[in-house]
């Protein structure tokens, strides 16, 4: 079965139907949030399709090499308008319409309101194989 993940953008996607910043959002409604997406992670942990889904802090940095002996470059920490990944979920269906359902189904987790967030989520396959080099 494929594997995908599913990367929920906090900044950098588009716009959110329910576009209210989570820290704009009452305890109650992170916790429904919150609960909707462990609800859901259980629903697939049942079905076999569930891998793997963490939250990420927002604190972050890029980083890449400068060269042997010399300290990597980093350009953090992150300015308010860069991406933001609050979190991922791997899953392993039969299919990328199933992917495509189940992302859906996520991005309507609750937000302010209680409303639904349609949020966009980033549906990514994970590579099987390396891509064929062809002269």
């Amino acid at each position: 079965m494929p594997k995908y993940l599913l990367l929920k953008h906090y900044r950098g996607a588009p716009a959110p139907v329910n576009d209210v910043p989570m820290d704009r959002w009452t305890p109650e409604e992170v916790s429904a949030h919150v609960r909707y997406m462990e609800d859901f992670a259980a629903r697939l942990r049942e079905t076999g399709e569930f891998v793997d889904a963490q939250a990420l802090a927002p604190e972050g940095t890029f980083v890449r090499s400068d060269g042997e002996g010399r300290p990597p470059v980093t350009d953090g920490p992150f300015a308010e308008t860069k991406d933001l990944i609050a979190g991922w979920m791997a899953i392993d269906v039969d299919s990328w319409d199933r992917a495509l359902e189940l992302a859906g189904e996520l991005s309507a987790a609750p937000g302010a309101g209680g409303e639904p967030v349609h949020e966009w989520l980033e549906v990514r396959p994970f590579l099987t194989a390396p891509p064929t080099v062809t002269e």
